[in-house]
C-alpha cells in the first residue's frame, strides 16, 4: 500500500493537472455516486489534499471526494477524454479541458458536503499527519507516552494510522534503524534521549522521503542513485536483508511483525533476539 509520502506526490501531480479547471465531465463507476457525474459539470477542481493515506479532492459549490487507494488503487493523469487501455477497473474519471484524472481498481470513494468531510469515519480516527509541517517532534514525543500509545510496542504502533497519519511498513524500518532502537520496546521503556532520537525520526525520514524519492537522476549518475537525490532518501535497512548495514557492517534481517515485513540491524538497534528470515 502507498505510504504517505507517495500519496503526497501523486496528490501534488493530480493538482497539477487539474487544479483550477472546470470539469467537462465526471464519471463514477459506483451506483450511489452517480447522481453527482451532472452535478459536477462546470465545477471547478479548487484542491486536491491528502490525509494520511486518503485523497481529499474539493470542488466548485461545496462538495469534496473522499478516496483511499487501498492496496491496488492507482490514479492516472492522461490527456483529457483519454481512456487507455488496461486490465484494470476505471472508478472515477474526471476530465478537464486539458488534461483528465482516472482512478483505477480502488472502491473506497465517496462524496460529501465539504463542510462536513471532517466527519468520515476513516478521517475521523487519523491522528496528525507525518508530513503536515506544523507538527512537531516536541508534540511527536508527547504523544508517544499518551496513554494510548505508551505501552504499545514501537513495531506495531508505527503502522497504527490512529497514532501518526502516513506512516507505513518501508517508513516503520526506516525510523527504527535511522533511531537504533529494537522494535520490540515500547514508549514507556524509552530514555529521554531516545524518545527525542524517535520523534525526531518519525518526522525527518517521511519528509525526506516525500521531498526527495522519485526524483529522476542526472545525466551520468550512479545507478544505486536512480530515483533518488544523491543526498536524499534511500532505504536503508528495507528490503535490503542478507546485505551489511551500511554503520556496523552487521548483517540485516527480516523479521515479520504485526503480519508485515520488519528489516533491522541486529547490532546497531541493539535487538537480543532475532530470527533470520529469506528475503
Amino acid at each position: 500500500m502507498p505510504e504517505g509520502p507517495e500519496i503526497r506526490r501523486a496528490a501534488d501531480r493530480l493538482a497539477k493537472a487539474i487544479v483550477g479547471n472546470m470539469l467537462a465531465a465526471a464519471w463514477f463507476a459506483f451506483p450511489d455516486l452517480k447522481r453527482y457525474e451532472s452535478a459536477l459539470v462546470g465545477k471547478r477542481v479548487e484542491a486536491i489534499t491528502p490525509h494520511g493515506k486518503a485523497l481529499l479532492t474539493r470542488f466548485e459549490g461545496g462538495l469534496t471526494m473522499y478516496s483511499h487507494n487501498q492496496l491496488y488503487g492507482v490514479w492516472k493523469v492522461v490527456a483529457a477524454g483519454a481512456r487507455p487501455e488496461t486490465n484494470r477497473s476505471l472508478r472515477v474519471a474526471l476530465d478537464g479541458a486539458r488534461k483528465s484524472i482516472l482512478l483505477y481498481s480502488a472502491s473506497d470513494v465517496s462524496i460529501w458536503p465539504s463542510d462536513q468531510i471532517a466527519e468520515h469515519p476513516f478521517l475521523q480516527r487519523l491522528g496528525p499527519d507525518v508530513l503536515n509541517l506544523s507538527l512537531t517532534p516536541e508534540v511527536v514525543a508527547a504523544r508517544l507516552l499518551e496513554k494510548p500509545f505508551a505501552k504499545r510496542q514501537l513495531a506495531v504502533l508505527l503502522l497504527d494510522q490512529h497514532f501518526l497519519a502516513g506512516m507505513g511498513n518501508y517508513l516503520r524500518s526506516e525510523v527504527l534503524f535511522e533511531s537504533r532502537l529494537d522494535p520490540m520496546l515500547r514508549p514507556i521503556d524509552l530514555s529521554a534521549e531516545e524518545l527525542v532520537r524517535l520523534s525526531s525520526a518519525l518526522l525527518a525520514i517521511p519528509r525526506s522521503s516525500y521531498e526527495t524519492r522519485g526524483i529522476r537522476p542526472t545525466k551520468g549518475m550512479r545507478a544505486e542513485y536512480l530515483d533518488v537525490t544523491p543526498q536524499g532518501f534511500r532505504m536503508r535497512v528495507f528490503g535490503r536483508a542478507g546485505e551489511p548495514c551500511e554503520r556496523c557492517a552487521e548483517m540485516i534481517v527480516r523479521r515479520e511483525v504485526a503480519g508485515r515485513r520488519l528489516y533491522l540491524c541486529p547490532s546497531c538497534q541493539n535487538v537480543r533476539s532475532v530470527a533470520d528470515n529469506a528475503d
